[in-house]
């Protein structure tokens, strides 16, 4: 029978633990959510919610076409010149989510003969894009310098160093500054998605290039998504200008995809405006995610110290955890559940999100519930 052998994974997938299940939330929930990526609890600002109603009566409710072709408006190319004054690059291109901007990065500056040297821990999308491109992929060690070194040394042709700023699992942070000095010794460029890093790391949310003095350099390309951070969605590539000009040129996901939706770039460019007006957002969502850490060892968990907004703490086994998170749930708090293969070493994990918004009363109810529903 056709697809027959579906039924067979799904039940091994339930022995294992590993179902994935869909729950619609309705509008207003009731839950204190600490498992969306809003940081900085943007996504339903008054002027972030205008932004996107204003963009949509102007404009329509879809972009109509790809960039190329009608996907393109005035709107899309004054957001990309926004971000990239923002975050200190030289060009911006938007896409239509943080995926497709990875898969594109990859993809479009790893040609037939390169050498792409990529982190373990890196994002689906990252690792995706290693195998759509033409070049060699080689996985290092976890936020190892040197073990990228290694991997360069003695290639010759075209080479990318590919990395997280910040990793989605633990919200540990890259040596950013040792890798781009490794891949400088070789000649390689660097390419960091800075999803987790745009918005809560670096002056005024700058994000973490801006940090580590890479942004604007003629061999770093920075990738973000609009949808954490300034609480929209899309995604973009920032770097020289020639990079964005062969992506326009090359990238399948920039060429063959419908346009970000305008009120998506309406959203993203109000919530951009926001965190350039209140740069004290990036520092609170910062100062919560060290105070969800310090209440949650204080409670004898074992959560990683946090260097941005992410904050994991170590479950059991697969089963466990999916039950740690649902009587969280039932306690009214909502976290986020990692489980084999979302996390490349096999361990569980309860992932918690910061917001700039979370009162004090709402750390400290979050490390309770969590604590008396504890495994």
């Amino acid at each position: 029978m056709a697809f027959g052998w579906i039924d067979e994974r799904r039940r091994a997938r339930h022995r294992a633990g590993l179902v994935r299940t869909l729950r619609p939330r309705p509008p207003g929930s009731p839950l204190l959510d600490l498992a969306g990526n809003d940081y900085l609890g943007l996504s339903h600002h008054p002027e972030v919610v205008a932004g996107a109603a204003r963009a949509a009566r102007v404009w329509g409710g879809g972009a109509t076409g790809s960039r190329l072709v009608t996907g393109t408006t005035e709107l899309h190319t004054e957001l990309e010149r926004e971000l990239a004054a923002f975050c200190g690059f030289e060009a911006a291109l938007v896409f239509s989510s943080g995926y497709a901007a990875n898969l594109a990065a990859v993809t479009a500056l790893a040609p037939h003969g390169s050498l792409i040297v990529s982190d373990a821990g890196n994002h689906a999308s990252l690792i995706d894009g290693c195998r759509l491109a033409r070049g060699t992929t080689r996985v290092v060690a976890h936020a190892d310098p040197e073990a990228v070194g290694e991997a360069l040394c003695g290639h010759e042709g075209p080479a990318v160093a590919v990395s997280d700023t910040v990793f989605s699992v633990d919200g540990d942070a890259a040596p950013l500054a040792a890798l781009a000095g490794v891949c400088r010794e070789h000649g390689a460029g660097l390419i960091v998605d800075d999803a987790h890093g745009f918005g809560v790391l670096g002056e005024g949310g700058r994000g973490a290039p801006h940090a580590a003095r890479l942004a604007g350099a003629e061999d770093v390309v920075a990738t973000l998504t609009l949808s954490k951070s300034l609480g929209s969605q899309g995604g973009a590539v920032l770097g020289p200008a020639r990079v964005v000009d062969h992506l326009v040129d090359t990238a399948r996901t920039f060429i063959f995809d419908t346009g970000l939706a305008p009120a998506a770039v309406g959203a993203a460019l109000a919530a951009l405006r926001l965190l350039r007006g209140e740069p004290e957002r990036a520092a609170r969502a910062r100062a919560v995610a060290g105070a969800l850490h310090a209440g949650l060892t204080a409670a004898g968990l074992e959560a990683v110290r946090p260097d941005a907004a992410v904050v994991s703490v170590r479950a059991p086994s697969p089963e466990r955890a999916v039950r740690w998170a649902a009587d969280c749930r039932a306690a009214g708090l909502a976290v986020g559940c990692f489980r084999p293969p979302s996390v490349p070493d096999g361990v569980s994990r309860l992932r918690l999100t910061a917001r700039a918004d979370l009162s004090g009363e709402q750390i400290e109810r979050a490390v309770r519930v969590i604590g008396e529903t504890r495994p």
